[in-house]
């Protein structure tokens, strides 16, 4: 067990002992853990996170490893495992430091060459440096790259910078010092007072105060409390908590230990969904450093207060990020909500007083205990204070994460930090908050993105998933796919939700395919609204908001499926019609691969396709080598 005095002389000793890892964003210095500063020269961090992974990091770790030996330099250099650098796009992703040199796109064939032209040479390796597209200058650190200019990493902020599966890394970078300061120097009243002052709202979607959500608890009446964390991301494109889980696990524990020191707790349960291996595997590596230093598990810090945290997988049902779904699947029960009251707050796990909130709002609390509400509110709204992290998926060129301070402007999000839409094509819109959330088109982007200016126009903030769209969307089909997600993830047990979402899906497959009707749309939206205000809990409440929202800004091409019969994307198959354009060279490649024989044409002149007879595969535009066939 480390005493306080034991902790600080740790965090002393690793911050002084080399600062080989800088962090340019906030200036913090970092310490390679086992880094003996009369040898060690260089650092080479390399993104582990799941995206990275996916593009071969861990072979690359294992080239930079065999090279290193190879030209003795592994007693000269580190390397380290990083998590989630945010910028998924460009992965996977090594940094040199410290000289914060940035490379991207890094294949395991380029180890070699980094360790020859770069540590040996001195050299930096140019076709591996990043280019921006706009324009055309290329960089070579991170804090030069656009997608990152306009961030504000609080919560990410040692994400793709220190080693997530060693905790000496997290003290280094002042861990644990805000739980030390809660159960040395505050009483517990005073936790929940700060975090109130700092307007924490939820991040997980419905944006409620923590704070006040802490009070509730710590005054319910109980022998036992408990806290979770909700790490069930399950909205389509999200991958936030995943990455904070990755990247930096420690500070969501230090965040649920202050939480559980504040309420009264000795016990809590991470629920995280089964498909974050990675994320489970590094919460666990974790949590047993904790415990074995005692900042988890018995007596922390000698104060007599107690802790146990257990990790639930979950079976990846999206609606156990509803809480009390979630506390009936932790309690080994089918993952279904019950009506509320009783709140969590008075009876939850085992009928006992918890507290529930999402991986992002733990990881904000260690940082407004150390540095104070005050710092906490000097980015943000006043109502919407600190910073929200959002994934940026779709059509888009900058896929990743990216942390900003709450009230910036989608336009900003998406065309400054997002590179805005690849290929030349317009922008159209973003679905915001998933399933539960809303489409805005182009008229909105000037919108504050923060809790209350979303809700006035139809939208919300949810867990933070930004899914863009380009001209080609069809926005009924968008409609569609979040409505057939939400049906066949409803528990069932509710009527609003289990029928009434199966209701909504008949009729907006009826549109796609050229069936609908005026009535339809009314029909459409007197459900919708029924839904909204009859359903059972939050996730069937906010089912039809894709819907209302698309409704409401994108009318005209619902018209334009029910009136016209087409498809102004072109997106919906039934309501397509193909053509041969003037680019037709006659070659004959479309007649002789069409399934149903309805093209015709001499060789060498342009080519018909009766419509009548025409089955729509598209085998025609796929097999024509002068893209002469298109689609309307």
């Amino acid at each position: 067990m480390k005493t306080l005095e034991e902790l600080m002389e740790m965090r002393d000793r690793l911050q002084s002992s080399m600062q080989i890892r800088r962090q340019t964003v906030d200036k913090l210095s970092v310490s390679a853990v086992d880094m003996d500063q009369d040898k060690i020269q260089k650092a080479i961090l390399v993104c582990g996170g799941t995206a990275c992974k996916a593009s071969n990091s861990t072979r690359l770790q294992e080239l930079f490893t065999k090279e290193l030996k190879a030209h003795g330099l592994d007693n000269k250099v580190k390397l380290i495992q990083t998590g989630c650098h945010g910028f998924c796009e460009n992965g996977p992703i090594v940094t040199i430091f410290p000289e914060d040199i940035f490379y991207v796109r890094v294949k395991a064939k380029d180890a070699k060459e980094i360790i020859e032209q770069h540590l040996l040479g001195g050299k930096l390796v140019d076709h591996l440096l990043y280019t921006d597209p706009a324009s055309q200058k290329t960089v070579e650190t991170n804090a030069e790259v656009p997608f990152y200019k306009k961030q504000v990493r609080r919560v990410l902020v040692r994400c793709g910078v220190i080693d997530p599966e060693n905790i000496e890394d997290y003290i280094a970078t002042d861990g644990y010092r805000a739980l030390a300061k809660a159960v040395f120097k505050m009483k517990p009243q005073e936790v929940i007072d700060e975090v109130k002052k700092s307007g924490l709202r939820g991040r997980g979607g419905a944006g409620f105060q923590t704070g006040m959500k802490w009070q509730f608890c710590r005054n319910a009446k109980g022998d036992k409390k408990y806290i979770i964390c909700n790490a069930d991301e399950g909205d389509p494109g999200a991958f936030m908590d995943r990455s904070v889980l990755e990247g930096d696990p420690h500070s969501v524990l230090e965040g649920m230990a202050i939480g559980a020191y504040a309420i009264g707790a000795d016990e809590a349960y991470i629920y995280c969904r089964a498909e974050y291996p990675l994320a489970i595997r590094r919460l666990q590596v974790a949590i047993k450093q904790a415990n074995e230093m005692g900042l988890l598990g018995k007596n922390i810090l000698g104060t007599g207060f107690n802790l146990d945290i257990h990790i639930k997988k979950g079976a990846g049902a999206f609606v156990c990020g509803e809480e009390t779904a979630l506390i009936a699947s932790i309690e080994g029960r089918r993952g279904m909500p019950h009506p509320r009251p009783p709140f969590p707050a008075n009876s939850g796990l085992w009928g006992k007083p918890t507290n529930n909130n999402n991986v992002e709002t733990w990881a904000n609390v260690a940082n407004i205990i150390l540095k104070g509400a005050d710092w906490f509110r000097s980015v943000g709204t006043a109502k919407s204070p600190g910073t929200k992290v959002f994934a940026l998926t779709g059509k888009i060129k900058n896929t990743g994460l990216a942390e900003v301070p709450m009230g910036m402007s989608m336009r900003e999000i998406v065309f400054d930090i997002g590179g805005g839409i690849p290929n030349g094509k317009a922008f159209k819109a973003v679905q915001i908050g998933g399933p539960s959330g809303g489409c805005l088109p182009d008229s909105m982007l000037d919108t504050p993105v923060d809790f209350d200016s979303l809700a006035d126009i139809g939208a919300m903030m949810g867990s933070g998933g930004l899914v863009i769209m380009d001209e080609t969307t069809c926005m009924v089909d968008v409609d569609k796919f979040f409505v057939t997600f939400t049906q066949s993830e409803s528990c069932g047990k509710c009527t609003p939700c289990r029928e009434g979402t199966k209701r909504m899906l008949e009729i907006l497959i009826r549109m796609t395919e050229g069936a609908g009707s005026k009535e339809d749309m009314d029909l459409l939206e007197n459900l919708a609204q029924n839904i909204k205000l009859s359903a059972l809990c939050g996730l069937g409440q906010t089912a039809p908001n894709p819907v209302l929202s698309t409704m409401r800004y994108f009318r005209d091409e619902y018209m334009a499926h029910i009136i016209d019969k087409r498809c102004p994307a072109g997106v919906c198959t039934a309501l397509a019609n193909y053509f041969i354009t003037d680019k037709c060279k006659g070659c004959g490649l479309c007649a002789k691969n069409c399934p149903v024989g309805c093209i015709s044409g001499n060789i060498k002149e342009r080519h018909v396709i009766d419509t009548s007879q025409c089955i729509k595969c598209g085998s025609c535009m796929n097999i024509c080598p002068f893209k002469a066939v298109a689609k309307v």
